[in-house]
């Protein structure tokens, strides 16, 4: 039988909202041998089941699977239903293979009832990232619901040793739970625009699709424009600005392995001649780019993944939007992101306008922007709402 966790009295509201998180401070007992990744039963003060969930020790202390008395025990017909459920939903967005995009998120934590799952598929290959020490443990089950659910699936990769908490899986490694690795390169399409991916060594699953939309509005705007995109990971925003075409695309990032696979991607759609890549510090970058670029594109990676790193992190968005707007030419456009799930869209916002007064150059916002459909927002976990963005016209 599953622990029993006993919330404080009056504690029990937000689960009753079906918000998914049990903080521990709202625990009043625990009943039975509980361990980090098991599942446990929740209850109110007075007995009342109100589901089951992931147990980790922490702050947020359980994380909800299922609400209400007759809540679903996670067995294999529990993981196959979910992750059937976040299927059906991608395949109506016309995401799953049909169209012209065959990389897409299909499991989006929270926002599809599966606290602290990821699973992105890129073709016929899915990469699974468990964030909590339960998803972990299930990985056996989720693997076998993957192959049960999306047709050809080829290979199944684990990318948890990243993001699994270290007490909880000592030792993690990453490595396929089903199929191998075919030793060749793995190339997606988004919008029809070829992609090469590497989730073995990549940065989080491979390929940053929470871009897709952002990308497809930055082509609406590319042509015959001077582009550069800071931060540039795989070089999403450069190939969409290179086939829209930009008169010139320059991309930016400190890592090495990023500019491989930018320059790569350039490549496989054949306009490498009006592109350049940097691996350069994109704050140094930008000192001395002075009216070069129409459009400029800041995406940079979280700056704060915990509320107590916030404040520095609203300072960094500051600083850097500062750089771009002093430095971007009259009249240009300014995509600047953020995705750091604890800096607000309104806190964002603030900062970008504090950058503009310390440049002294007026803008407007054109779009406010967020994540695509297949990183769905729960009505009741709003949290998940992490990226945010703004399109600026500067004067």
């Amino acid at each position: 039988m599953p622990a029993i966790v006993t919330l404080k009295p009056g504690k029990d509201q937000s689960l009753r909202r079906r918000h998914p998180w049990v903080f521990s401070g709202a625990i009043g007992r625990m009943q039975g041998e509980v361990l980090e990744g098991e599942v446990v039963t929740v209850q109110a003060a007075n007995g009342e089941v109100l589901g089951v969930g992931h147990y980790a020790p922490g702050s947020i202390a359980v994380r909800m699977l299922d609400f209400g008395t007759e809540a679903q025990q996670p067995d294999a017909a529990f993981w196959e239903g979910r992750i059937r459920n976040a299927y059906e939903l991608r395949k109506g967005l016309q995401l799953t293979g049909q169209g012209n995009t065959n990389v897409y998120r299909l499991t989006h934590a929270e926002g599809d009832g599966l606290p602290g799952l990821i699973i992105d598929v890129y073709g016929d290959v899915a990469v699974v990232q468990a964030h909590s020490a339960g998803m972990y443990k299930a990985r056996p089950l989720i693997a076998a619901a993957l192959q049960a659910v999306i047709p050809g699936l080829r290979a199944i990769y684990d990318k948890s040793a990243e993001t699994v908490p270290a007490k909880a899986a000592p030792g993690a490694q990453n490595g396929y739970l089903f199929g191998e690795s075919n030793g060749q390169e793995h190339i997606v399409h988004e919008n029809g625009h070829p992609f090469a991916v590497d989730w073995e060594t990549g940065q989080k699953t491979g390929f940053f699709i929470d871009q897709r939309d952002n990308r497809s509005l930055l082509a609406r705007y590319a042509p015959g424009r001077r582009v550069l995109n800071t931060f540039c990971y795989t070089g999403g925003f450069s190939s969409y600005a290179l086939q829209a075409g930009a008169e010139l695309v320059h991309s930016v990032d400190s890592s090495k392995r990023a500019i491989e696979l930018t320059e790569r991607n350039a490549a496989l759609i054949g306009l490498e001649s009006r592109h350049e890549a940097y691996a350069q510090d994109v704050f140094s970058f930008l000192k001395d780019r002075h009216n070069q670029y129409d459009l400029i594109v800041l995406d940079p990676p979280a700056f704060a993944k915990h509320l107590s790193a916030r404040h520095n992190a609203l300072m960094g968005y500051k600083r850097l939007n500062v750089a771009g707007i002093k430095q971007i030419a009259p009249g240009g456009l300014l995509f600047t992101f953020s995705c750091s799930q604890v800096v607000s869209a309104e806190l964002f916002e603030g900062a970008v306008l504090a950058a503009a007064i310390e440049a002294g150059r007026p803008a407007r916002i054109l779009h406010r922007l967020t994540q695509p459909a297949d990183h769905p927002v729960s009505l009741f976990h709003p949290e998940g709402e992490y990226l945010k963005g703004l399109v600026l016209a500067v004067e």
